[in-house]
């Protein structure tokens, strides 16, 4: 937000004479809504990441990916909605200016696209959120688990139940979709 944005060009009378106007104005120069809510956007973000490195423990919805990436659609869009809806000129007296956009906001646009593939790898790293000292400890891992098998239970992952036929009409999910894949289609584990 520090870079140059804009660029306010024009011309002016200045003791009889004309006199060419150029001046760079950068975010807080031309302060709006979009400005305003790119700013919250960037506190919010850099506090986010200082709790995460203080190891503060807090949930959030869809975890801290998720809401970074959000973090950097939001910025790009409002970004792009300010390239469209530029600010006006001066129309004072005899100075009359116009304002384009400079390469600063460009920069701007691509450190929210930046953002958002970062909070896509956070999100895809599955790293989970710290834990408090008073929260129960995760849960442990049902494939770490090495305990045999009862025997009436077959090694094949299927129950006794599941592999007698039921009567027809006693199966009380016949006819309802099912997700699960036959066994023919699954692809082999990888190694």
């Amino acid at each position: 937000m520090l870079l140059p944005w804009y660029q306010e060009t024009g011309n002016a009378i200045v003791g009889g004479k004309l006199a060419r106007i150029d001046d760079s104005k950068s975010a807080f120069g031309v302060y709006s809504f979009v400005e305003a809510a790119i700013f919250v956007v960037v506190v919010g973000t850099i506090a986010l990441l200082w709790a995460r490195a203080e190891r503060k423990a807090f949930h959030l919805p869809g975890g801290d990916g998720t809401v970074i990436m959000g973090a950097g659609l939001w910025v790009m869009f409002l970004i792009f909605y300010r390239q469209l809806d530029k600010p006006n000129g001066r129309k004072e007296g005899m100075i009359q200016t116009s304002v384009g956009v400079q390469w600063g906001i460009f920069i701007a646009f691509l450190l929210g696209a930046l953002l958002a593939y970062a909070g896509y790898r956070i999100r895809a790293a599955h790293v989970p959120e710290p834990v408090t000292d008073d929260a129960p400890p995760p849960a442990p891992d049902e494939a770490a688990k090495t305990e045999e098998p009862p025997p009436d239970k077959p090694d094949d992952g299927t129950t006794v139940a599941a592999r007698q036929p039921r009567p027809p009409g006693d199966d009380p999910f016949e006819g309802q979709l099912s997700f699960d894949e036959p066994a023919e289609y699954r692809p082999p584990p990888r190694r």
